[in-house]
């Protein structure tokens, strides 16, 4: 079959132009050296994944807090310490007319012990009782440290943009600091942070104010959020919507869909699009979302063939074709779709041999 949705260009709120609807998802490389530099060899991963076809490519989260690290091998982005290897990354990573958006991140509470044993938080409200042995009890951020966390992560998207990078993204997803802000369970703050769902977004929304008016109105910002945390008391499908729907009033350029935390890992969850008939992972919130947002939308998760591809872009699923893993195996898989290939990618399935205990 000769792919016709997957091909077309997209212009976003920006006015930013992307070749094609392939958006490589955020992976954690673990390509963060000793000292939290990138890589060098990460320009040539990127390389390999541009020269592949896609039409954006989302790097691993970079840490705006060398102090708050969220697992081992992570990128520090505080300063231009490392700006020369940034800018061999983003030539890399642009090759062919590529997108290439760096994702920011703080984990907050959501940092193991074994890299972080004072981790912060909006309240000092531990992990859940499941995961207290691998996390500490956080402190809950001043005022005032909240301002300067917000401030990181308008800085790293300065570095980003003086780098060569054409794009940063927010995450906002996956039980990480913004995450935690957004969340009722995690955010019991009392003051402006804090309570009311406007409250719980302002941490969010402020950080991407700020980035505009220092990126600039065409330069392209990205936010990636739950539909859902997947936990009783957390950011629900209600909250998620509204916070979606303010986004794109803002201007935000893409908003990619995901869903979960470490404790509730719904974003490892596996589902199919093929025909409409089995659906990619969040493609049932995806509906729901591009029905009051204007902003383009990225799922990401069960895409596996081109059929399946050119189905949810035909049905309205979604603007973007998120793909992750499949991409760690086949980098060219863009460029085999669009040149008519039609087999089904399939990943294969790892395991420890260690029986689960009951």
């Amino acid at each position: 079959m000769t792919p016709r949705h997957i091909a077309e260009p997209i212009t976003l709120p920006s006015g930013a132009v992307v070749k094609n609807r392939f958006f490589k998802s955020a992976m954690h490389e673990a390509l963060g050296t000793t000292a939290g530099a990138p890589d060098p060899k990460i320009a040539q991963l990127y390389r390999t994944w541009a020269e592949g076809g896609a039409g954006v490519l989302v790097t691993g989260n970079m840490m705006v807090d060398r102090n708050h690290p969220g697992e081992p091998g992570n990128v520090f982005i505080e300063d231009e310490r490392d700006l020369a290897v940034l800018k061999e990354w983003a030539a890399a990573g642009t090759v062919n007319g590529t997108h290439l958006w760096m994702q920011i991140n703080h984990p907050g509470k959501q940092s193991p012990k074994s890299v972080n044993t004072a981790p912060v938080a909006p309240s000092a409200i531990p992990m859940s009782s499941d995961a207290d042995a691998f996390f500490a009890t956080p402190r809950a951020l001043t005022i005032t440290e909240i301002h300067q966390v917000q401030q990181k992560f308008v800085t790293t998207a300065v570095i980003a943009l003086k780098a060569g990078f054409t794009g940063v993204q927010i995450h906002a997803a996956h039980g990480y600091l913004v995450s935690q802000f957004l969340s009722p369970e995690h955010n019991q703050r009392t003051d402006e942070y804090g309570g009311s769902l406007e409250n719980r977004q302002r941490f969010l929304v402020e950080i991407y104010q700020s980035m505009r008016e220092a990126l600039g109105a065409d330069f392209p910002i990205s936010v990636k959020m739950n539909s859902t945390d997947g936990t009783k008391d957390g950011f629900s499908t209600e909250d998620s919507l509204a916070t979606a729907k303010r986004l794109s009033e803002l201007g935000v350029d893409v908003i990619e869909i995901s869903g979960g935390t470490y404790t509730s890992p719904i974003m490892m969850e596996t589902g199919q699009y093929s025909g409409g008939r089995s659906k990619a992972t969040f493609s049932d919130y995806a509906v729901k979302l591009r029905s009051v947002v204007s902003t383009p939308v990225a799922v990401t998760g069960g895409f596996r063939d081109a059929a399946g591809m050119e189905q949810a872009l035909a049905d309205g699923v979604t603007d973007f074709i998120g793909i992750a893993r499949p991409l760690a195996l086949y980098p060219d898989l863009p460029n085999q779709i669009l040149s008519g290939n039609t087999q089904t990618y399939l990943l294969p399935r790892l395991s420890t041999g260690i029986k689960k205990n009951r």
